[in-house]
């Protein structure tokens, strides 16, 4: 996992030692790091006064600070960050792990939200921390079948089914005058063109089929498939799409009261779920894992929480969705980051299986 850091190439191995080893005390333990500790673990025989000038050094140059007078040391957000990026080792994912998220994927029955619930339930239960699921855009599922349903003079519904047997009702308002002849034709000549198609492909076919063949159809039917199809490509996205599971894991891990109050206020952000749009965008930027520390996160940055995060892919490997941990920035790193990378990869494999 490590990547070429300059400020790490600048480190002697006597500096480089004690940095890596104050971060690894510290996401171990979640105290400050002291010098006579590192003193009996050194592979080098080295004082306590000249570790603690070693220190110095380090907090000099921004990787490590001191909580108070008389303590240890912690890493600094970028000492964190050049932890993860230079020195990180990740861990081979453990049995037991591999075993309890496949079985909670593997469980038969259940529709794709369902599934992915269980999976935000298992990832939570094995690490422990807040997990995140962004369930993929049904723009990238094909089309079974569509209905528009009127439920009074100014409100109908719109039922969209799924190959994958995912079911959508969304409420809108008709336009005026519209009858349930031209309700059932608007949904006919929808259904024409709809099957085997995703949500994003039939917007493209209906405004051509619409140009082609305004004759076959009355201008109240063209204006209700215009009005429905229009709420499905929205760019505002529903907050089902996210499912967090397992808050209160972090609830536990807080000791002291500002961490307390960091956990209300990670609290409140993840209630804006309509803010969290962002959370695939994060992953988007490229194939992997990725991890998101303190205010590197724009979403959770208030809270001085990490993130790691991580794509899932259908068969044309085209990103559809994520899944994440969220947790105090003392995460372990090297144990949650095959742990993500692996339930993205079933959560990819399991929703291509039912496409």
């Amino acid at each position: 996992m490590s990547i070429k850091t300059p400020l790490l190439d600048e480190l002697n191995n006597r500096s480089r030692e004690v940095f890596r080893r104050v971060v690894e005390g510290y996401l171990e333990s979640g105290a400050p790091v002291g010098s006579r500790t590192l003193s009996r673990s050194m592979s080098e025989q080295l004082s306590a006064a000249t570790i603690r000038n070693v220190m110095q050094d380090l907090e000099y140059l921004g990787l490590l600070g001191s909580p108070h007078v008389s303590a240890g040391r912690v890493p600094t957000q970028q000492g964190l960050r050049l932890f993860v990026d230079g020195l990180l080792e990740v861990r081979n994912l453990d049995t037991g792990d591999r075993e309890k998220l496949e079985e909670t994927i593997d469980s038969p029955g259940g529709d794709v939200p369902g599934i992915l619930d269980r999976v935000g339930a298992a990832l939570s239960d094995v690490t422990r921390g807040a997990s995140l699921v962004l369930a993929p855009k049904h723009e990238s599922s094909p089309i079974k079948h569509v209905e528009f349903v009127s439920l009074a003079r100014d409100r109908a519904l719109v039922v969209l089914v799924f190959a994958d047997g995912h079911v959508e009702n969304r409420l809108f308002t008709p336009p005026p005058g519209q009858t349930p002849s031209s309700m059932r034709e608007a949904a006919n000549f929808v259904n024409a063109v709809a099957e085997g198609r995703t949500l994003s492909e039939l917007h493209s076919v209906m405004a051509l089929e619409i140009g082609r063949r305004r004759q076959e159809i009355d201008s109240l039917a063209r204006e209700l498939v215009e009005g429905g199809l229009a709420l499905w490509v929205d760019e505002g996205e529903p907050t089902e799409r996210l499912i967090v599971r397992g808050t209160g894991n972090l609830l536990a891990e807080a000791e002291a009261q500002i961490d307390l109050d960091r956990i209300r206020t990670l609290f409140d952000e993840l209630e804006r779920k309509k803010d969290i749009a962002q959370f695939l965008e994060l992953a988007e930027e490229g194939e992997g894992v990725r991890i998101f520390i303190g205010s590197e996160n724009k979403v959770f940055s208030l809270s001085g929480s990490s993130l790691v995060v991580s794509p899932y892919m259908n068969t044309d490997r085209k990103i559809i969705g994520a899944v994440g941990v969220i947790g105090p920035t003392r995460l372990n790193y090297g144990r949650i980051v095959p742990i993500v990378d692996y339930t993205a990869q079933l959560v990819g494999r399991i929703l291509s299986d039912r496409t």
